[in-house]
């Protein structure tokens, strides 16, 4: 039968299916949200219906997969050489192996918060470089110079995510070799100093090392990460946040978060990390969790110093 009028033949080539039924709680745009970077990221899309659909690159190649709620269960379908490894880790990525049971809210901030977000649970992606690249491209910038970055970037030198991706809207990333070969203009045209650039090709050179980390504890992946130059605990605990699922990989050396937990926890917009996981430390274990329920709670100190400056090396 040929395909609908105006719709692609692409589109009506079915996935692999699998359907996961989760044991409590499940809020897919919490869960996978951080998966997002910024809302014209190629690599994920959330749509009106509720689904979600991320392009990765896999160990087995590129794939594209779709996450659906309904009745209490979670359908997930996936497209291309990666199909079917996304679709074995599709519990993970919803939050399987993490166990939200043991976290034990200590302020009234944090307690509101897990109350009204029952459905928070910490993905566990089972990558490494997916999650390194663009948090390197988010070091000491603004993020809409990084999202802007990490989007133009992937759009050129990433591929068409495979099946029906979406409507056709998604990319999935370049692979190392293609990040390593790519031109020292085109990093200066996305807007990437030098810095930055090259802090992401020593890590491609050494992607392989780089994804072993996945199959260490977080804070062994953190210091295997640590090893490329340029990789600081800020963005080693950015990754290990959702490749490993790691409640406990707080971020340090954050422009913001300090402030925030300060302010909610104590009063104090003007703690320093050092204050901030003084505050932190009656969720040792789950401290990640606990900084992320502050911020969802809202409670934010009022601004009242100038944004971080935006710069623009493209255009000069």
């Amino acid at each position: 039968m040929p395909a609908a009028r105006g719709v692609p033949r692409q589109a009506q080539a079915p996935g692999l299916v699998r359907t996961y039924v989760p044991e409590g709680p499940l809020e897919l745009g919490l869960v996978l949200g951080p998966l997002r970077r910024g809302p014209g990221d190629p690599t994920f899309r959330a749509m009106p219906d509720g689904s979600v659909w991320r392009a990765a690159l896999t160990p087995a190649g590129p794939g594209t997969l779709r996450v659906a709620a309904a009745g209490g269960a979670v359908r997930g379908e996936a497209w291309g050489p990666g199909a079917e490894w996304l679709l074995e880790r599709l519990p993970g990525l919803l939050g399987a192996d993490d166990d939200p049971a043991v976290f034990a809210p200590r302020h009234r901030v944090v307690a509101r918060a897990w109350h009204r977000r029952p459905g928070l649970r910490l993905t566990r992606t089972g990558l490494v470089l997916e999650s390194l690249i663009p948090s390197i491209l988010e070091q000491k910038v603004t993020t809409d110079e990084a999202y802007r970055a990490w989007r133009l970037l992937v759009r050129k030198f990433g591929e068409p995510a495979p099946g029906p991706a979406a409507g056709g809207r998604l990319w999935v990333m370049p692979a190392p070799r293609t990040w390593a070969l790519i031109p020292s203009w085109e990093w200066h045209r996305a807007g990437v100093d030098n810095k930055r650039a090259s802090t992401i090709l020593r890590a491609v050179r050494v992607a392989g090392r780089m994804e072993e980390a996945v199959r260490m504890p977080p804070a062994q992946a953190q210091a295997r990460l640590e090893l490329v130059p340029g990789v600081g605990p800020w963005t080693s605990a950015e990754v290990v946040q959702r490749s490993h699922g790691a409640a406990d990989a707080v971020t340090v050396g954050d422009l913001h978060l300090p402030g925030i937990v300060g302010w909610a926890l104590a009063g104090d917009r003007d703690a320093d990390d050092d204050a901030m996981l003084e505050l932190l430390e009656p969720y040792a274990g789950q401290r990640h969790r606990a900084a992320r329920l502050i911020l969802l709670s809202g409670t934010v100190p009022a601004r009242r110093a100038p944004r971080m400056p935006r710069g623009d090396i493209g255009r000069l």
